[in-house]
């Protein structure tokens, strides 16, 4: 079911897509297109009062990429429990870990994709 999005989080998300970091930038490359075993992720999406990188609705999962200021983050520790109430598993990556090693970033994904409690 879609939820109302207000327009200021829409036009952001929307802003976020257009200036891309270069860890997201290379993640994306690697999830659009379902290029991940068939999984469909969509980038930067609105979702209750937050914007989340990269999601997986079918198999309930959130992907982060992390810049420093995410570093001991209390917001993100709520936001991280709010989707984890809501059914979602959430995985985070630092930017550089991205950059430097993206197939093991990719294969730690993948086998949550394929993880999907059934």
């Amino acid at each position: 079911m879609r939820q109302p999005v207000p327009p200021h989080h829409r036009n952001f998300a929307r802003s976020m897509r257009a200036d891309s970091k270069a860890a997201e930038s290379m993640l994306w490359q690697s999830l659009k297109n379902r290029q991940l075993a068939g999984f469909k992720f969509k980038r930067q999406v609105p979702l209750d009062g937050y914007i989340l990188d990269f999601v997986c609705f079918e198999a309930r999962l959130i992907v982060e990429a992390d810049g420093g200021q995410h570093a001991e983050s209390v917001r993100d520790a709520k936001r991280d429990r709010h989707f984890r109430d809501a059914g979602f598993r959430v995985l985070r990556f630092w930017n550089d870990e991205i950059e430097r090693n993206l197939v093991d970033v990719c294969r730690v994904i993948l086998l949550e994709l394929k993880n999907t409690g059934e």
